[in-house]
């Protein structure tokens, strides 16, 4: 079974109030079994546009990363979030299928 990804890119605006988003976040991470591959960090931009702080979260399935983001808890700090920046989230299956 393929894990999968959510993929977010976002611009803070406030830092001050999205702190609280990322000091109450790691609780519901945990409850889904979610992992950071990326948080922040140093990055260039190559091609498209981009913003200035990227994300990747894993999680073991699909379904348990859909599951996370629609949960009561999640969106309670979506709405906590949002006023503070701006951001894209894509929620994707990984691939593990035969490599060429």
């Amino acid at each position: 079974m393929a894990k999968a990804y959510w993929i977010a890119r976002v611009d803070v605006h406030n830092m001050d109030g999205y702190k609280q988003y990322v000091a109450e976040n790691g609780p519901v991470f945990n409850k889904f079994g979610a992992k950071f591959l990326v948080r922040g960090g140093q990055f260039e931009a190559k091609e498209g546009t981009s913003r200035s702080r990227n994300v990747v979260l894993e999680f073991k399935d699909y379904a348990t990363a859909l599951a996370c983001y629609n949960s009561p808890e999640y969106q309670r700090l979506v709405a906590m979030r949002s006023p503070h920046g701006e951001s894209d989230l894509v929620i994707i299956e990984g691939y593990d299928g035969p490599q060429p």
